[in-house]
């Protein structure tokens, strides 16, 4: 398993609605619902950003075929919209999705580029089979633990708060052994290496207690 991003897309929601402070690799941007919603409309709503995602990888995977090919065509537009419907008691949800050119383009390269906006990497994500996983911490304070420990670094693990997220041993597989009764070798890899993995348990099952001051050594 590889994340996609070396940083997960974190948000955050005070109590002002509905306003939520969206921060990515190089910056951040607020979203929002609009005034029908109750929000104030000063950001984008999630329907929106779903489809300005389709749309935006649309644009760049057009774009990056017709540099490649050499082709003269000066601009790409899409829009973009959704709707849902029931059928035969199964709600379905149906994007479209509209390529124009505000220049002349030739109809053979109008139906190629057709083909190629449908393998678009949002569009093959959204047409596939998609799995959303939630997790979330709870208090550790009450929850059993077992301790393995070495001269550099202490890891605790909480049984009863793991929600198998897998992200320990499949990105860290030489430390956290899921078919071995210890499962957890502390020797495995630099003791900072392991406190980084740690720290990406998204149930808190995991954690580390107690570290020398030369957490680098293994």
């Amino acid at each position: 398993m590889k994340y996609r991003f070396e940083k997960p897309i974190n948000a955050a929601i005070g109590t002002e609605k509905y306003q939520c402070a969206i921060t990515w690799r190089n910056g951040g941007f607020i979203a929002d619902e609009p005034v029908s919603q109750g929000g104030r409309d000063s950001g984008p709503d999630p329907y929106t950003l779903l489809l300005s995602s389709l749309a935006s990888c649309t644009l760049i995977t057009l774009r990056m075929y017709i540099d490649r090919k050499g082709w003269e065509v000066p601009e790409i537009r899409v829009n973009t919209n959704m709707y849902s419907e029931i059928r035969e008691g199964a709600t379905i949800t149906v994007i479209d999705r509209d390529i124009y050119f505000p220049q002349a383009v030739p109809d053979d390269q109008k139906l190629r580029l057709q083909e190629i906006a449908k393998a678009c990497p949002i569009s093959r994500i959204l047409e596939n089979q998609v799995t959303v996983r939630t997790f979330m911490q709870r208090d550790p304070e009450t929850a059993k633990k077992i301790l393995y420990q070495n001269d550099s670094i202490a890891v605790v693990w909480r049984p009863e708060l793991c929600q198998h997220a897998t992200r320990c041993w499949k990105e860290l597989p030489q430390v956290f052994r899921p078919k071995e009764k210890k499962w957890v070798d502390v020797d495995g890899a630099p003791a900072t290496q392991i406190i980084e993995q740690v720290h990406r348990c998204p149930s808190g099952a995991l954690a580390v207690e107690a570290i020398v001051k030369d957490a680098g050594a293994a």
